[in-house]
Parts: structure tokens; sequence; C-alpha cells
């Protein structure tokens, strides 16, 4: 084998998936010897043999192993031998598919992205192979389709992907278009009768003697028996403990429900919009001709239980909003009223009749309760309540001192108007201040969203990874929870209160 040739076998360049084992000894005249072992070019091994017998080691495991010895004669001359690279692989290619289960109709074609990858020969694409060829696509039901890749070791690796073969009648079609033009038909409906009943309200102003129908719109059946659904569902669940805690948070959205007196009516109104998503789902399923799975079952719940929480969130915070703007015009005019030597029930009912929108209604409805016989103390502390706003804290606080203690009401509105005057002309600088940093915050938010569009709309599978392998998952609910937190720290940097 030549003076260096100290190996049963020198080297194995291509890679193998079997033990590979090597016997080695020193030249002639070696009195002690020392040999490594480096697997991937790490130090695995190393021992001094102190004769000059022979050794003999196997490779197992995956990499690329070499073996150097220094052998050292009766002179004390060392000798540098080693060995090449023996390959070793025993790990499979990976074949990746964009869906693990496909839907096509009769007849129709596969189509299936597939890449495959080595750990030693890289990109193995161009030889993985399947049985799509020996699938009938005409039969319906259930086929398994097979993709097989090996690398030059002669490792293999196979990925299944359930294909299911659906009709391709166009039966479903014709279903799912009938009940399309169904639906367009009944919103139609509504819009018209919704159309008739405002023109006839508008009308019946100019006429001698209206017309007095006996029937019903459309509409109005609708709300009828949603609002008897209602009633029903909120008596039944106002038996609950746990139910009746819940309601109690979405009391606050009654100021801004027209049809929702109570938040067990909201809650029963969650739980219906949860049950019609669900249904919806279901038809979809049905139309479809197949089972629900779990996550259809349990997103549109979610869904529908939750919408209308951002919805009266929205509409809350916009009404906290106008009353915020408003309820300066609202002190002014009472301490006008004031001064022409109005009482505080009069300068309410001025107010209610004087302004429009939100905060009249508001007033509108102290007025009302002061009929009543409430105490304005009281009146004033409800509205508080309903509103939950910092500048009508300090209006109650200060009719609560002024009732009890006396003193000049003139001079404690003008006051509080010149308070609310100063702090709503600070908000306003603020936020003329703060303008391009919030557009630029908007922006940064948004950016994520824009690029994954233009990404996927260029490349559809491109993000497909994300959802389709273990770390994809993970690294997709990291960079969620991510973003979720970047979100409320910008949010509590931004924030001001005043």
């Amino acid at each position: 084998m030549g003076e260096n040739s100290n190996f049963s076998i020198n080297n194995i360049d291509v890679p193998t998936n079997s033990d590979i084992t090597v016997t080695f000894s020193p030249v002639l005249g070696t009195q002690h010897y020392t040999y490594t072992v480096y697997k991937n070019n790490i130090v695995e091994i190393e021992n001094q043999v102190l004769n000059a017998e022979a050794k003999t080691i196997t490779f197992k495991d995956t990499g690329t192993y070499k073996i150097v010895l220094n052998m050292v004669d009766s002179n004390n001359k060392t000798t540098t031998v080693q060995s090449g690279n023996y390959l070793i692989d025993k790990e499979p290619p990976v074949i990746q598919v964009d869906k693990a289960v496909l839907k096509i109709a009769q007849d129709d074609e596969i189509v299936q992205n597939v890449l495959a990858y080595d750990n030693y020969d890289g990109d193995v694409t161009s030889k993985v192979t399947s049985n799509i060829n020996t699938l009938n696509t005409n039969e319906l039901g259930m086929q398994k389709l097979i993709y097989t890749v090996s690398d030059r070791a002669g490792n293999e690796t196979s990925q299944v992907v359930d294909v299911e073969i659906i009709n391709n009648d166009y039966t479903l079609i014709v279903i799912q278009m009938f009940l399309i033009i169904c639906l367009l038909f009944l919103t139609l409906i509504v819009f018209r009768f919704k159309k008739l009943l405002k023109l006839e309200k508008r009308i019946d102003q100019y006429a001698l003697s209206p017309k007095k129908g006996h029937s019903t719109s459309l509409m109005d059946i609708f709300v009828s028996q949603y609002q008897k659904l209602n009633s029903k569902l909120a008596n039944i669940l106002e038996k609950s403990v746990f139910a009746g805690k819940y309601a109690k948070k979405l009391d606050k959205y009654t100021a801004i429900s027209e049809n929702h007196k109570t938040g067990m009516n909201i809650l029963a109104l969650k739980i219906i919009m949860a049950l019609l998503l669900l249904l919806v789902a279901f038809i979809s399923d049905v139309v479809q001709m197949k089972l629900m799975e779990i996550y259809e079952i349990g997103l549109p719940l979610l869904v529908g239980f939750f919408l209308p929480d951002i919805v009266y969130f929205v509409k809350y915070k916009a009404y906290k909003r106008i009353i915020e703007n408003d309820l300066l015009s609202a002190i002014i005019i009472m301490n006008n009223a004031f001064k022409a030597g109005k009482n505080i029930m009069q300068a309410i009912t001025i107010v209610g009749e004087e302004l429009t929108g939100v905060i009249a209604n508001e007033f509108k409805k102290m007025s009302l309760e002061l009929s009543y016989g409430l105490d304005i103390e009281i009146i004033f502390k409800r509205f508080a309540d309903r509103v939950k706003i910092d500048e009508v804290n300090y209006l109650t606080a200060s009719l609560t001192v002024l009732n009890k203690t006396g003193g000049d009401i003139i001079e404690v509105f003008s006051s509080i108007e010149k308070t609310l005057f100063d702090k709503k002309k600070l908000r306003l600088e603020l936020a003329s201040l703060t303008g391009s940093s919030r557009l630029i915050v908007y922006i940064l938010l948004a950016i994520p969203f824009i690029f994954v569009l233009m990404i996927s709309i260029i490349s559809p599978s491109y993000f497909l990874p994300f959802v389709t392998t273990d770390l994809g998952l993970i690294l997709l609910g990291l960079m969620i929870i991510y973003y979720t937190l970047f979100v409320i720290v910008v949010r509590r940097i931004m924030k001001v209160v005043i």
C-alpha cells in the first residue's frame, strides 16, 4: 500500500449509509504512536498506543471522519500519516409538499409543489419520483400519492399525500349559485322594504290622512322575532351566576345600543351571533358535501362570540369621544342659563333642547330623571357611571360639594368651563404636535401586512413553510407574539394622559 498507506481503507469519498470499519497500523520500526480520530473536523478520539500493534475502529454515525497517526521510532523521530475522508450518511432526504391533503375534482390534474433536500447532496428535487401516473382520478374517494427520493448514500424517504377525488358534477355549482342568488334576493327585499318604510315616513307629513297600514314590513318582523329570541335567551342566562358577572362588564355598552337594554341582552346577542356563524359554516360544509373539522366548529364560535365586543368597543370609544367634545358646549350653555337666573333643572332642560346628538340625549335622560324626583347628585352620578369620563366625574364631584356646602354656582361653572376649555385646547395642540409621529407608527404597523401581501401575490407558496412545518409554526407564533408586544409598547409610549 506504500509507505504512507497504513490504513485498510484509505478513504471513502462517496457517502455510504453502511458502517465503515478501518484497520490501521504504524510502519516498521515504530516504538509507539498516537492516533487521533476527527469527526467533522472536531477531535472525537485521541489515544496513545505504547507498542506497534494495529488498531481497528468502526464508524457508525453520520459524519465525515479522518484518522491521523503520529508515529515515533527508536530515534524519537515523529512521522505523521493521515487517512483520507470517510463519509457516512445515514440521514434520509427531506421532502416538503404544499399540502398533505389534496381535494381535486374528477379528471382534474394533480398540482403539487414538491421540494427535496439532502444534508450531503443538497437539492435533490430532480430525483423525486411518485406514483402520480398510477392514480385513477376518475374514481371517487381517497387515494395515496407517494413521493419518494433517495440520495447517493442509498437513504430513501417518502412523503404521503392524501388525495380526495370529489365529484365534479355541476350540481354543487348550481346549488351554490342558487343559494347565492337567494341570499342576494332576500337582501334586495330587505333593503327595498326598508327604503319604502323610510319613504312612507317622509311623505306621511304631506298627506291629508296618512295611510294606516295594517301590514308589517319584513325588517320589522325580523327585528321583532330577534328581540323575542334575545329576551328568552337572556331570561335563561340570568339563572347563571357566571353569566350574570360577565353581563355586568357589558352594561356600559347599553348606552350605545338601541335594541339591548341590559348587559344580559348583549351577552345573548354574542351567543346568537356565535351560533349563527356556526350555522353558516355548517351549511357551507353541507353544500360541499364534507364533514366539519374541529377548527371549523371552534373558529366560527370564537369569531361570532367576540365580534360584537369589537363592534361595541369601537362604537363606545366614538360615543365617549363625542361626549368629550360636546361636554364643553353643554357646560357653557348651563353656565349662561345660571347667569340668566335659571335653576339647575331648567339649565339641564335647555341643554337637551339646544344641543343635538349623544350629549343632548344624555341631558334629556337626566331631565327626565329629575322630573321623576331623583336628586341632582344621583342623576349626575348615574351620568358619570354611564359615560365613565374624567370630566364628568369632576363635574359630579363639584356639584356634590356645591350642593352640600353651598357657594356661587356661576363661579363654579365658570371655573369648570375654563378648565375644560384649556384641557380641550391642550388636547388639540397635542394631537397637532404628535400627528406626524402617529402617522409613522401606523405605517410601521402596516408594513408587515403589506410586505406579506405583496410577496404572497408574487409567490403564493413563499410563506407556506410557516403553516406546513413545525418549525414554521413555532416561528409564526414567535412573530405574532413579538408584533403584539411591539404594538403594546408603542401604544404605551404614544399614550399621553391629559
